[in-house]
């Protein structure tokens, strides 16, 4: 009876997340910025790892929990790129250079590109 109750209770959960994955994928394409994109990959990642803890549970299979490890570590390589992409980007709009070499190139930039946006304000 018990045993029924909590196979019940991890379906349901496993249910659960299965529709946050979608409203995650969804979030991920809709996004309105980047950054919300970025967060929503992560999201689904970190849901995926409890669905593969959760069906570890069920099954009552151990190498799952390796499994889920191995996919937190990918997981978080995964965003780590995404970020370092993005910031990339954001520089490069920004006409920034993106290298550890021009920090103090980007520092000396910053009180001419705080005129330069100043300028613009008032001319609108």
């Amino acid at each position: 009876m018990i045993e029924q109750a909590y196979n019940v209770l991890l379906l349901g959960a496993m249910l659960i997340l299965g529709v946050l994955i979608i409203a995650g994928i969804v979030r991920s394409v809709l996004g309105p910025g980047i950054s919300d994109r970025i967060i929503a990959v992560n999201m689904i990642g970190t849901i995926i790892i409890m669905l593969i803890a959760i069906l570890s549970l069920y099954l009552d299979e151990n190498y799952l929990v390796d499994v889920c490890l191995i996919y937190a570590m990918v997981s978080f390589l995964g965003v780590v790129v995404l970020c370092k992409v993005y910031t990339g980007v954001y520089l490069q709009k920004r006409n920034r250079k993106a290298n550890l070499v021009a920090i103090q190139d980007n520092l000396e930039q910053q009180p001419q590109v705080r005129e330069s946006e100043a300028d613009e304000k008032e001319a609108q």
